[in-house]
């Protein structure tokens, strides 16, 4: 069953990844990533690349695993600006909370 593409996904799943955009060169990276995110989050127990094509819309399993394993990307960018997101997430939820 076909579960996810990005056009389902909630509004905050685009405004997260354009938070990354300054990360990759060209655009088919950046679909790239919203295309593997999105297998990630979805509800399949298996998160390999071919599941991931199989469970999305409009994902080739070729430019999918093209993404993951040639593009140039840089992990550790990518993981810091997801830790700062969160630490900035949290610290605003919890002055909220105070």
């Amino acid at each position: 069953m076909k579960e996810t593409t990005p056009a389902a996904m909630p509004p905050c799943f685009e405004r997260w990844c354009q938070k990354f955009d300054d990360c990759w060169k060209k655009q088919p990276q950046k679909t790239g990533f919203r295309h593997y995110l999105g297998g990630l989050l979805g509800e399949s127990e298996r998160k390999n690349i071919s599941q991931i094509a199989n469970n999305s819309i409009g994902v080739v399993y070729n430019r999918l695993h093209h993404f993951i394993a040639d593009s140039p990307w840089n992990a550790n960018l990518i993981n810091e600006r997801r830790q700062g997101d969160n630490q900035q997430t949290f610290s605003c939820q919890n002055s909220v909370e105070d």
